[in-house]
């Protein structure tokens, strides 16, 4: 199993979260962007990376996000990486300043001490073990998986010059649902789609389909542009929700065009959510409304691909005494019909997700690993338990998903990767 792993109604609130002005404000959280996997690129110049960078680095997080290990590993005429150096950097709350300690390949110690002057803009004066200076290192992040390096001498002489692009691991195969960065796609999809690709995600869901394309783009023209990213387009939530679910006319033709549209696109599955459950008031309409998730789960197999159901609260009410995500998995065909389980929304309707797990083995395809602001943060919802329920459930697809931000998004996407990655 691949260790991977909304919804109209409240579209306008995800627009409106992502349009504030968040930022990093703290000196900790602020060198929280310098973690994770780096290389380097061909020149100062250019994101471009060659297929054997001259440098690769790790920087990891450690003690609650307060220090990170750092390890430099440069490329020899043989091809081979070998450590040039070894640090750890830190925050200190006392002073509110950004400390270091390391050792060159040579074995040559130092100590540094700097502050961020901005959330763009770090240095470090660093220093021999008898106090004298030795080197200036100036960090300029060009966005969250760009920074660049200057070191500059006593006499601010330039004495190198480095860029770093983050390239996170892909091997725990985690995706992100695409309305976690609304604005940042809307504003500029390919640059989005390239850092989410840089901080480790393997595969997007988008949420706006519409006039056939995504973002402004093609069906093959979004494809392209995901997989340009380092990435897979995995799946896509749509809405078409017809008052008659007997007018087979206007199901299939939506739903036809719906297919083909999105299978240009080289998507698995097509996901759907129901923003009209408050309403419901009788097993009829609950009926009704399986029968036409079975007969578009089954028009989605006969042309290669899945269909599957998001939940969100309004599924754990109860109609004529029974839950309504109940009576959908139950009365919807396995063969037909899908489900992703967004794990906050189970949270919210009130109902441990281990328990449907249980109750309904092999059910669930994908998992919204979703929290009430960045990912493990609220303490409310137990991730680490669930993702022990990750083969009774099903579950193929993991995918973050941010509704609310504490920092810009865009950085608040890379913490939910680190999150699910490090600690789940």
């Amino acid at each position: 199993m691949k260790s991977v792993l909304y919804l109209i109604i409240i579209l306008k609130s995800f627009v409106s979260f992502a349009q504030e002005n968040y930022s990093i404000s703290s000196q900790k959280d602020r060198l929280r962007q310098y973690s994770g996997q780096w290389v380097s690129a061909v020149n100062p110049s250019t994101d471009s990376i060659a297929k054997l960078p001259e440098i690769k680095m790790s920087s990891i997080n450690n003690f609650n996000n307060h220090s990170l290990t750092v390890e430099v590993l440069q490329k020899d005429s043989n091809n081979q990486y070998n450590p040039i150096l070894h640090e750890i950097i830190g925050y200190d709350r006392v002073t509110d300043t950004v400390f270091a300690a390391g050792h060159n390949g040579e074995g040559v110690f130092f100590i540094g001490k700097g502050k961020f002057s901005s959330e763009n803009n770090w240095t470090m004066q660093d220093k021999d073990l008898n106090g004298n200076k030795t080197m200036k290192v100036n960090f300029s992040f060009n966005n969250y998986t760009d920074v660049t390096l200057e070191g500059l001498d006593n006499n601010e002489k330039r004495l190198w010059k480095t860029r770093y692009i983050k390239n996170n691991p892909k091997d725990k195969n985690i995706g992100i649902q695409l309305v976690s960065v609304h604005k940042e796609m809307l504003k500029n999809p390919e640059q989005t789609l390239i850092q989410l690709g840089r901080m480790g995600y393997s595969y997007v869901e988008t949420f706006v389909y519409k006039n056939g394309g995504f973002y402004g783009q093609s069906p093959t023209q979004f494809k392209t542009m995901v997989e340009k990213a380092g990435m897979n387009f995995l799946g896509s939530m749509t809405f078409f929700d017809p008052e008659d679910k007997n007018d087979y006319t206007a199901i299939n033709t939506w739903w036809n065009k719906t297919i083909q549209d999105h299978k240009k696109a080289g998507v698995e599955y097509l996901s759907t959510s129901n923003s009209k459950l408050k309403g419901i008031k009788t097993i009829k309409e609950l009926r009704e409304y399986c029968n036409y998730y079975n007969k578009v789960g089954k028009l989605c197999k006969e042309n290669g691909l899945k269909f599957v159901y998001h939940n969100h609260a309004d599924e754990f009410l109860k109609v004529e005494g029974v839950a309504i995500y109940d009576y959908f998995l139950q009365n919807t065909n396995p063969e037909y019909v899908y489900f992703q389980s967004d794990l906050y929304w189970m949270q919210v309707g009130g109902v441990n997700p281990v328990h449907y797990f249980k109750t309904y083995p092999k059910r669930f395809i994908s998992w919204h690993v979703k929290d009430y602001k960045e990912l493990g943060e609220s303490g409310k919802i137990d991730f680490k338990d669930i993702f022990n329920y990750k083969e009774i459930s099903g579950v193929q697809y993991i995918l973050s998903e941010v509704e609310d931000y504490s920092f810009p998004p865009l950085f608040s996407v890379g913490l939910a990767w680190e999150y699910i990655y490090y600690e789940l």
